[in-house]
């Protein structure tokens, strides 16, 4: 069953090696910690209430994913001299064609960072207040009906239709940013670890300097505390909820990285002699870590976002009872206008009802938080442009974003080479910076579907679909294939061999036990949730009766059939070369069969 051709193959002293240690985990950090940290981490945090979602977090993070990176890395390091051919011949080919589908449109997502950094630089911030009309009559009614900030998103940046199926043209200004992103990275990486190792020294730090200064200033803004208490303040009521266990699993397993092969072809340029259990607990603790520290600053400034609104409230409806009422200025103010607005509510309530005052309450704002591309995109903008010195703030901001998502897709785009450079899949007479660079070409062109006016319905899918079910697939089949095919004993000693020490009790129960056990629950959990869910998604439509609330409309058939095809495809490998090496083991048995003469004995 082993792959005798991958088996055999002996490091020809060409490989590249990375110039020093401190190189080599800078890279694996900046690959494992990405935008993930910043905008998924915290929503969790926000839905499930901060101290109580860390407990399934970090169950989560000692029983799945520090075991599997562990995994990974040795595997890696010890496939730099050719060992586990069964697993090496499989999951390169899955892994890598999950980061191919991934890089597609986690670039996507630089190129929109991009579009927001060059606009930051404008004084007043473009997104800060609504376009005049045509006729210069009053201000463009999509963005009066929702605000300035979802505006310059839906409309300025993305150009959205109002449903998947209407595909709208090609937006160049996104065109531009994205062949601009794609230029970046293929500079980065024209030659492989060595230019992604310069690299790195820019890309995996920059973003800890930019939260500590977004930490200092964010702790000095009014509201922050709010933010903080709501963040930290554990609701155990959730922990009922199954699903709080579900995405806690998923986020640790998709925040390190794990099953896309970026790992595993940077740790192959490690020396055999290198101590990839140390290499993994630093790695996982401190991408754990980064979440937690990303979380702070972006709730107190969300706090701030959210004390601003409730002030804002409040001063309008101040404002009405003082006009209404002919009440002196600065007789109502926030200290006492809930007494006011009993003693007025007592005396004159029909009058209150009329002026249909707003109702102002800080824990709603709280609430009013958002995942993914919203929370930089609509929820951070938004609290932005209220700072004083808004447009340092916000290029400083999508500095950062770009530095996390660009050291994120030198794992992704490595996840592709590599397999491809060690299989001998690419031409003898190619040199590697042409290679890459038709890759990166290859990839533009493609990526170009999520510019259009579509293209966010379709970057959707593509997140949900491609980023999931596929990677828990080959993550359960990468460790049942390690530890019960090619044998935990084996694996024990080529981790002796390479660290001087046998993996201890406790890697050994993960690794044959808890996180096999772990995967196959989150799988079966994941298809469950998907199946008793009508697949839908949320249009930007303005002529929705409800708008700007979102008109959440289902997937046509045709698209759900993409989606399902999505999930598919990087698994198909599995089966296919399983069967195939089923015949060839029955081949070699007949053919054996035929050959074999007793006489000859």
């Amino acid at each position: 069953l082993v792959d005798k051709t991958c088996n055999n193959t002996k490091d020809s002293g060409e490989r590249p090696k990375w110039d020093n240690k401190v190189q080599y985990l800078l890279t694996c950090i900046g690959f494992a910690v990405g935008l993930g940290n910043v905008w998924r981490f915290p929503y969790l945090c926000q839905i499930y209430g901060g101290g109580a979602f860390l407990i399934p977090y970090v169950i989560s993070l000692v029983l799945e994913g520090l075991p599997l990176l562990y995994m990974e890395l040795a595997i890696g390091q010890r496939l730099r001299m050719g060992s586990i051919g069964i697993w090496y011949s499989i999951t390169p080919y899955l892994g890598g064609l999950v980061s191919f589908l991934v890089g597609l449109f986690y670039n996507t997502i630089l190129a929109w960072i991009l579009w927001y950094f060059f606009h930051s630089f404008q004084d007043p911030l473009p997104w800060k207040d609504c376009p005049v009309n045509q006729n210069l009559t009053g201000h463009v009614s999509e963005c009066v009906k929702s605000t300035p900030v979802e505006y310059f998103w839906y409309r300025k940046t993305l150009d959205i239709t109002p449903n998947i199926e209407t595909s709208g043209s090609l937006q160049w200004w996104l065109v531009l940013c994205l062949a601009t992103a794609w230029c970046i990275v293929y500079i980065c990486f024209i030659r492989g670890i060595e230019t992604i190792g310069k690299a790195v020294y820019v890309t995996a730090t920059f973003p800890y300097l930019v939260l500590t200064i977004f930490l200092i200033r964010a702790l000095t803004l009014p509201g922050a505390t709010d933010g903080l208490v709501y963040l930290f303040t554990p609701n155990w009521e959730t922990l009922k909820n199954p699903k709080v266990w579900l995405d806690a699993a998923t986020q640790i397993f998709f925040s390190l990285s794990l099953a896309f092969g970026g790992l595993i072809a940077f740790s192959s340029y490690n020396p055999q002699k290198n101590d990839c259990e140390r290499d993994a607990l630093i790695v996982g603790c401190v991408n754990s870590l980064t979440s937690i520290y990303a979380s702070i600053p972006i709730f107190a400034i969300l706090g701030f976002k959210a004390k601003t609104n409730f002030d804002d409230c409040l001063d309008g409806n101040i404002r009405a009872l003082t006009n209404a009422f002919n009440i002196g200025d600065n007789n109502i103010t926030v200290e006492n206008y809930k007494d006011w607005l009993a003693r007025l509510n007592a005396s004159d309530p029909s009058e209150v009802v009329s002026l249909n005052l707003k109702t102002c309450d800080m824990q709603t704002f709280l609430d009013q938080s958002a995942s993914g591309t919203g929370l930089a995109f609509i929820v951070f903008t938004e609290a932005v442009i209220k700072m004083p010195g808004s447009q340092v703030w916000a290029i400083l901001f999508f500095i950062m974003l770009f530095s996390l998502g660009l050291s994120s897709m030198f794992g992704n785009l490595e996840g592709v080479l590599t397999p491809l450079l060690d299989l001998k899949m690419v031409p003898l007479w190619m040199p590697k910076e042409i290679f890459t660079g038709l890759l990166c070409l290859t990839s533009f062109m493609m990526a170009l579907l999520f510019t259009m006016g579509s293209g966010n319905y379709w970057l959707e899918i593509f997140n949900s679909y491609v980023g999931s079910l596929p990677l828990l697939i080959i993550a359960f089949f990468e460790i049942i294939a390690v530890v019960y095919i090619y044998g935990i004993k084996k694996f024990s000693d080529d981790i002796e061999s390479m660290t001087g020490r046998r993996p201890n009790i406790f890697w050994q129960a993960t690794w044959r036990v808890f996180s096999p056990l772990m995967l196959l629950v989150v799988f079966l959990a994941y298809v469950v949730v998907q199946t008793e869910t009508e697949p839908t998604y949320d249009a930007w439509n303005p002529e929705y009766v409800h708008f700007p609330l979102a008109d959440v409309q289902p997937y046509p058939r045709w698209v759900f059939a993409i989606c399902v095809l999505l999930s598919a495809l990087p698994c198909i490998s599995i089966p296919a070369v399983a069967l195939y090496r089923f015949t060839l083991f029955l081949k070699s048995h007949v053919m054996d069969t035929r050959n074999y003469n007793p006489n000859n004995n």
